[in-house]
């Protein structure tokens, strides 16, 4: 399906978050007939559409499924809000796409598609290879799950006299999911641990999703060699001929793999004698400027991210000396182990963007022992934390629980810390975020860290990842008045 095949059908975008009102313009703009369903009723108040486009609007998923289905549809491209159980979805009897799907059979040919992703470190690693590939003289923007939705920013680059040459693409999985012909040059899982198990209904089936990344690959699949599951992942994907498997870690590679010897990050498997040679592609200390340390303490998930966005981009031609180039300019991304303000000897750091347990675990593994200050707590999607707190429990100086449900995590801490302080705060207080970052300044001494590293979603009582670390930033702010 082509832009061509696209104009005059009538296409059905189900949902109106970011990538969803992307989705209407770029099909509007295309000459497509659309339909815009939302479970808002009141969406029209704040989603202005564009003319022509006829909106269904309904609270009750089964009348919004009957209203939307009734406008006979010949597509439907779904939000990543939305999960295939939903009424409408359930009962589409047509082929439902992600945005993504949409951006890949409009886009021009030629576009070297990088696909990446993984439980956790999915935004540092897509920021680091667009970095790498502008750094080879590229343009070659990050999208997808982060940035300018991707079908938007395919679109806007046909009409300019600057193609694109290359994406990176940070895909979630609810993306996934939705996404059937897209064939990347190379693509990756970083890692694969429990998470959005409300959406997808199972871990097998939100594994199942991760694994498309790597189906149509047709020059390397990069998977995480101290993740087992990833190789198996690649090992099962349709792929085209000829492509290969390609490790990283952050022990000495073998040949075929990326990864360390001492601080230096090294190629063996994109150089021709790869049997008995390395490429450097940069050292450790090139990524120091990310966090707040010595070189020597670089966390080990920045490394492991770097190996994976560097065997992405020599995947795609890349040279050494450009990766290098790269990660020394990548600046970094907000919310992720952010460094917010040190008051009194207490440094406070927003890692709102750990939304679970796999990602907390990485922040609180660079927290000095029994010295951080833990606000944790939100939106569950299903998980259990006793794993999470009884390894990390001798980091902790005291616990600050968030979140409508807040027992998921307190009963963690309560099972496996507990001699640790802890507080919850109330699901109702109105200025939760300023209540846990006062509550946790009265528990933290000089040479502490207060760490926003919830483990959980943000969506039970803030808009976004990123508003919950607005808010926490704001609310230390207000402490230095």
């Amino acid at each position: 399906m082509t832009i061509d095949d696209l104009r005059g059908r009538r296409v059905l975008v189900a949902g109106l978050g970011t990538s969803g009102r992307s989705a209407v313009a770029v099909l509007t703009e295309i000459g497509a007939r659309v339909v815009a369903a939302d479970a808002d009723p009141q969406v029209a108040d704040r989603v202005e559409l564009p003319a022509g486009v006829r909106l269904v609007a309904e609270a009750d998923p089964e009348q919004l499924a009957e209203q939307a289905l009734a406008t006979a549809p010949d597509l439907i491209v779904a939000s990543p809000g939305w999960n295939p159980r939903t009424p409408l979805l359930a009962r589409a009897g047509r082929e439902v796409i992600s945005e993504v799907e949409l951006a890949w059979r409009i886009a021009p040919p030629g576009i070297r598609w990088l696909t990446l992703t993984g439980t956790n470190g999915k935004t540092t690693t897509v920021g680091m290879l667009a970095s790498m590939l502008t750094a080879h003289g590229w343009h070659a923007p990050a999208v997808g799950n982060v940035g300018t939705p991707i079908a938007e920013t395919v679109l806007a680059a046909r009409g300019t006299d600057r193609p694109l040459d290359a994406l990176a693409v940070e895909l979630s999985s609810f993306q996934l999911h939705f996404t059937h012909t897209v064939a990347p040059l190379a693509s990756a899982c970083l890692n694969l641990d429990a998470d959005h198990l409300d959406w997808h209904g199972s871990m097998a089936a939100y594994a199942a999703a991760k694994a498309k990344v790597y189906d149509r690959t047709e020059h390397a699949c990069v998977y995480n060699i101290a993740d087992p599951r990833t190789r198996q992942m690649v090992e099962q994907a349709d792929v085209a001929d000829g492509a290969r498997a390609v490790g990283f870690t952050r022990a000495v590679p073998g040949p075929g793999a990326v990864g360390l010897v001492e601080d230096v990050l090294v190629d063996r498997a994109f150089i021709p004698n790869r049997a008995s040679h390395a490429a450097e592609l940069g050292t450790v200390a090139d990524l120091a400027h990310l966090h707040q340390g010595s070189d020597a303490d670089v966390p080990a998930h920045l490394v492991a991210n770097a190996l994976a966005a560097a065997a992405l981009a020599r995947a795609a031609g890349v040279q050494p000396a450009d990766v290098a180039a790269g990660l020394r300019s990548y600046t970094g991304g907000d919310h992720r182990m952010q460094p917010v303000a040190e008051i009194d000897g207490v440094r406070y750091i927003n890692d709102s963007k750990a939304t679970n347990a796999h990602a907390a675990s990485a922040a609180l593994a660079a927290m000095p022992d029994g010295g951080a200050v833990w606000i944790a707590g939100g939106l569950a999607k299903g998980a259990r934390f006793d794993e999470l707190v009884a390894r990390f429990a001798t980091k902790l100086r005291a616990a600050v629980v968030i979140g409508t449900d807040p027992e998921p995590i307190e009963s963690a801490l309560a099972r496996h810390a507990p001699d640790i302080p802890r507080q919850v705060v109330p699901a109702g207080d109105t200025e939760v975020m300023t209540t846990a970052v006062t509550r946790a300044a009265t528990f933290a001494r000089p040479g502490d860290v207060v760490l926003l590293a919830p483990a959980c979603a943000s969506m039970d009582q803030f808009t976004s990842y990123a508003a919950r670390g607005d808010a926490f930033a704001a609310a230390v702010a207000r402490m230095r008045r």
